[in-house]
């Protein structure tokens, strides 16, 4: 497996090894040992995933910037196996050097690439394709009582969405409604 180390440490996008022929592809999409040394190597901190989400997005669907508070702030891995989407990593831990600041990555389910972030980012997404399917591993529960939003064109965050001119986004009430980051919890 390929690692990429991205501007913010903590952050890390994974390019699994694919095995093709004539017949099709065969990839190892999780390997707990793998992904505990990869970690480990890097001095951060190893989770444990407890919850596997699935999401299926039309074309210009997008979703966050969305979190967890403690006792219940998520990390996950995420990853894309079919359609294409921008992926969205923001950085609001207030201690950290890089609060505020964001790391974007193309998954699909042709690059086969995955995402990790952490507990302490806020994460969304922007579907680039109709019938993206997302997959999510969660390092704890979902919380409907610790869930909280960014909104999603804060320019303090400034995050480079591709697609907007293209196509009318598709949010939900509550995204659209999202707090800036300068009101994260």
């Amino acid at each position: 497996m390929n690692v990429i180390e991205t501007k913010i440490k903590d952050l890390l996008i994974f390019e699994p090894r694919v095995f093709g022929d004539d017949r099709g592809w065969f990839m190892e999409s999780f390997n707990q040992q793998a992904f505990e040394k990869i970690l480990k190597d890097r001095s951060l901190d190893i989770p444990q995933f407890v919850q596997d989400n699935h999401s299926f997005s039309k074309k210009g669907v997008l979703r966050g910037l969305h979190y967890q508070l403690n006792p219940h702030a998520q990390g996950k891995l995420v990853r894309v196996v079919q359609g294409r989407a921008w992926d969205v990593a923001v950085d609001i831990r207030k201690e950290s050097e890089t609060f505020g600041q964001w790391v974007g990555v193309e998954l699909s389910g042709e690059n086969h690439k995955q995402f990790w972030i952490p507990a302490g980012f806020a994460h969304g997404f922007v579907a680039l394709e109709d019938n993206t399917q997302f997959l999510y591993k969660t390092t704890d529960y979902y919380s409907k009582e610790c869930e909280r939003s960014i909104v999603w064109n804060d320019p303090d965050i400034a995050i480079e969405w591709p697609i907007l001119n293209e196509i009318e986004l598709l949010l939900t009430e509550k995204d659209k409604m999202a707090k800036s980051l300068k009101e994260v919890d």
